[in-house]
């Protein structure tokens, strides 16, 4: 990171980690950004472990990365404007009817099939963001898939404290126990080098939010990219949800999502721990006390939608990652 000119003072890199709806909100602020030019290069790094739904049966059929995540992140990334607006809309639309294409949607089978004709799963998601106009790249975590297994608590009605293996993404996503600690199959996957590229070039790197183990923290799983974060320049911001996720996190408060974050990654330097002022209201004085004990500046901000749902207004959210990152 250059001496000579400070990140408040010119537009930064950034690149954000997840999968599904918790990564397409955290895009869909960060895009703002863009379009605001306080940041210029936006990569999102997705996590490639569903095994359910239309990724479970194309990842199945023809042996390549689940696009469903993936297809979401570009759909975030797409402009307010008609072009952006309508592929969007086009890349998400779900098939209804009867046959053998229900419930698949267009971007996994326009994903997968540039994917056949290029044989080059990055190139083809660049390709598709070129379509779509994207405002930012995206990029797989690895470039095979992953499973990813959970150690839970509390499956087994007789003996609740024994701990049972549980593999697969929607399995684990789905469990009736207490997820007491993930790991991933293969354990050192192919990483993606454009990914790794991008840490290592960025001035902030996002985590949250999003399904927390099944999407958030298997990033810090995979050693070559856990490795490229912990040793990069860039800043590191955690986003917290804005509650408890049913068969993840029963329970959770934001201290919680914070302390199994760091139980996987004890080496992770947190820059920024971004909390909703509501939502952290409960525990505030733990997650106050642990987010200091990482070395972390803890962030309050009303980021929620307000509608009675557990989203992040994009807005909100925008305005939040501009107060951090301009050093406002």
């Amino acid at each position: 990171m250059s001496e000579a000119l400070r990140p408040s003072d010119r537009a930064q890199s950034v690149v954000a980690f997840g999968g599904g709806h918790g990564l397409a909100a955290s895009l869909g602020a960060l895009r703002l950004l863009v379009h605001d030019l306080e940041v210029d290069d936006l990569t999102a790094v997705v996590t490639v472990a569903d095994n359910g739904g239309s990724s479970g049966r194309l990842r199945t059929e023809f042996g390549v990365l689940p696009p469903g995540d993936l297809r979401m992140a570009l759909a975030a990334l797409c402009g307010d404007h008609q072009w952006g607006d309508t592929w969007a809309r086009v890349l998400q639309h779900r098939f209804a009817g009867q046959g053998e294409i229900r419930g698949h949607t267009i971007g996994n089978l326009l994903i997968v099939g540039l994917w056949e004709q290029l044989g080059d799963p990055v190139a083809a998601l660049d390709w598709v963001g070129r379509l779509l106009g994207t405002s930012g790249r995206v990029l797989p975590m690895a470039l095979t898939p992953i499973d990813i297994t959970a150690q839970v608590r509390g499956v087994d009605p007789a003996d609740p404290d024994a701990l049972t293996a549980v593999r697969g993404q929607v399995e684990v996503a789905t469990t009736d126990g207490i997820i007491t600690s993930i790991a991933l199959e293969p354990a050192d996957p192919a990483p993606c080098p454009e990914a790794i590229d991008a840490v290592h070039a960025a001035d902030w790197v996002v985590l949250g939010p999003g399904s927390w183990f099944t999407s958030v923290i298997p990033h810090l799983m995979v050693p070559a990219l856990r490795e490229a974060i912990v040793t990069s320049d860039a800043r590191v911001v955690v986003t917290l949800n804005l509650e408890e996720q049913a068969g993840e996190t029963p329970g959770f408060g934001a201290a919680d999502h914070l302390a199994v974050l760091a139980e996987h990654a004890p080496d992770l330097r947190v820059h920024t721990v971004l909390a909703d002022t509501e939502s952290a209201r409960d525990g505030l004085e733990e997650l106050r006390s642990l987010a200091r004990a990482l070395g972390a500046e803890l962030v309050l901000a009303d980021v929620a939608r307000g509608d009675g749902t557990p989203r992040h207004d994009p807005v909100k959210l925008a305005a939040a990652y501009s107060s951090i990152m301009g050093g406002r």
